[in-house]
């Protein structure tokens, strides 16, 4: 007898079939594709890998980079840099399924940084494609054919009594995912930082959630951060669960608040640094 092992990872070609704003900040991008059937997650900050075009081109190059096989990030990698498809990480804000199951269309949350005509930071690839995206371009998405796979970090152990959550702006969308799939009789207690007050959302969740929304003080930074959740206090638990994820030096900083100060077991602590301050995503990658 043999056992066939599916491989966690595959790429799917995407197209866009609407796109909304959900704030100054904040764009939602909702994808469509003919081998989406096979996209498979059951994690709420599952993270994905996404193939944008560069201005001009129709789709991203190469368009299907599972035609490389096992070598693709080499021959990805080797592409002209005018010519080779911008990589970004985003994390999955939603799925819906057809009546069969399986998944039609997937949406994913675009942080807007720099897009604003005054903005006093220099827009991203990413971010000018999003605002800019609509129905019918085409994207390469490298994402889940596994429903239980490593990409997913949000894991509370199964005793957790307590579920605490921080995320900024570019964990908004996973953090509003998972919010929104904590079961009933679960507590939770959430802070989620927004660049403008017009990018809050309201959030529906059968958990006993207590969600607070700070919007930035550019001057405060993650020092302003971390006094405002040393200052919170957290409802009595025996067995909290605490998941953080933005900006890698403020991650390491509430980190270490959570379990150097309130004396968190290390182990039931997950943090995920997305960007970090003055890096690119392809610096950040070179750092390793």
């Amino acid at each position: 007898m043999t056992t066939a092992v599916a491989a966690p990872f595959r790429f799917f070609s995407l197209q866009v079939v609407r796109t909304r704003r959900l704030g100054p900040s904040l764009a939602r991008v909702t994808f469509v594709g003919p081998d989406l059937h096979a996209f498979h997650s059951d994690g709420q900050d599952q993270s994905l890998s996404l193939f944008l075009p560069h201005p001009g081109q129709a789709e991203p190059e190469p368009a299907v980079p599972v035609e490389l096989g096992d070598g693709w990030w080499q021959g990805w990698r080797e592409l002209p840099d005018d010519v080779r498809a911008v990589m970004r990480s985003y994390t999955l804000r939603a799925l819906r399924r057809d009546a069969d199951g399986h998944t039609a269309e997937i949406d994913i949350d675009f942080v807007l940084h720099g897009v604003e005509p005054d903005s006093p930071v220099q827009a991203g690839p990413a971010a000018r494609w999003a605002a800019d995206a609509a129905p019918g371009d085409r994207v390469v998405l490298l994402g889940p054919a596994v429903a239980d796979n490593r990409a997913i970090r949000f894991r509370p152990p199964e005793d957790t009594d307590l579920v605490v959550i921080w995320g900024d702006e570019t964990a908004v969308p996973a953090a509003c995912a998972i919010v929104e799939s904590l079961p009933a009789g679960t507590r939770a207690r959430v802070w989620l930082e927004v660049p403008h007050a017009e990018d809050v959302q309201e959030l529906k969740t059968a958990a006993d959630a207590e969600v607070t929304w700070l919007v930035k003080d550019a001057a405060g930074g993650p020092e302003a951060t971390l006094a405002t959740l040393r200052a919170a206090e957290l409802p009595p638990a025996g067995h909290p669960y605490v998941w953080i994820a933005g900006e890698s030096g403020c991650v390491k900083l509430l980190r270490r608040h959570f379990v150097g100060e309130r004396g968190i077991d290390r182990r039931r602590v997950t943090f995920v640094g997305y960007w970090r301050q003055g890096l690119t995503e392809e610096q950040l990658r070179e750092q390793g």
